[in-house]
Order: C-alpha cells, then structure tokens, then sequence
C-alpha cells in the first residue's frame, strides 16, 4: 500500500465512498502496521481500534470473523433487530454492544452476528419487514401498524 502511495491508491479505490479518507487512512494505517507492529495486523482489541480508520465494529469483525475470538461487532442490522426483538433495550450501538455481550451465551457470540445481520438485511429489515415470513415473529416487539405494514402470505 506505501508503494502505491495516497494518489495511486485513491484511483483504484475511487469507485467506492469516501475514498479520499479511506486511502489517507490505509497508508497511515500501513505505516503503523510497520513500524509499530511488525508488519502483522494486531489481534487485540485496544490496538485494533488505535489504527486509522479502525472502529469498534471493524474491530470487532476482524477479532470475530478473521481470529475466531467470542466477540459482537455491532452494525445497524444488529442494533435494529436485537432492539426489535427484545434482546436488548438500548439507544445507542455502544451500550448495545455491551448488553448484548451480557446477554448472549458466550458458545454464541461466535455467529450471533452474522445471525442478527443476515436476519436484519434479509428478513427484518429497516422500512418494510417481512414479519410473515419471519420465524421469531413471536418475539418481536415491533408495532406493525407504526410502520403500515402489510403482510403477505
């Protein structure tokens, strides 16, 4: 990524948002890499999110999906569908976060995940859920009628 250098690698990755910031955050963050760590991507949460352009969630995924580690990467499937269904009662992705850590069986955190955003993205989604098809309707908390939607068999 040095080599390319932030002009060359803001036109491979220009097809996508925000590259400007995206690029000034991979060569920064490929400098870090260097020279604080070996070259090698950190496998700890504190250093992960001291990365530019390293959050909570994209912390979070790595340590999940790259590492295999029992941890919950919270996008906005997860904060939405985990607060539909009563999984957690929070207002922010942070404390939702944290409650769901609390809340779900650590021999789960594995794939919860990937479980509440396929969920999210797939059937309960943000506008118009599919709350027909939905195999834990029972459990939703959601007030169709605030959202006028109509269910289809």
């Amino acid at each position: 990524m040095l080599n390319l250098g932030h002009g060359e690698l803001r036109k491979r990755i220009a097809s996508i948002g925000l590259y400007n910031s995206k690029a000034k955050n991979i060569i920064e963050l490929s400098k870090m890499l260097i020279e604080r760590h070996d070259s090698k991507v950190p496998n700890n949460f504190d250093d992960l999110i001291s990365l530019p352009g390293v959050g909570r969630k994209s912390a979070n995924v790595f340590l999940n999906s790259g590492l295999g580690l029992p941890t919950l990467a919270v996008d906005t499937h997860v904060f939405r569908v985990s607060n539909r269904i009563g999984l957690v009662k929070e207002n922010d992705v942070f404390k939702t976060e944290q409650s769901l850590v609390n809340v779900i069986s650590k021999k789960y955190l594995l794939y919860a995940h990937h479980w509440l955003v396929l969920h999210g993205r797939y059937v309960c989604k943000a506008l118009k859920p599919s709350c027909s098809t939905c195999i834990i309707n029972d459990l939703c908390e959601l007030d169709n009628k605030r959202y006028n939607i109509v269910d289809r068999p």
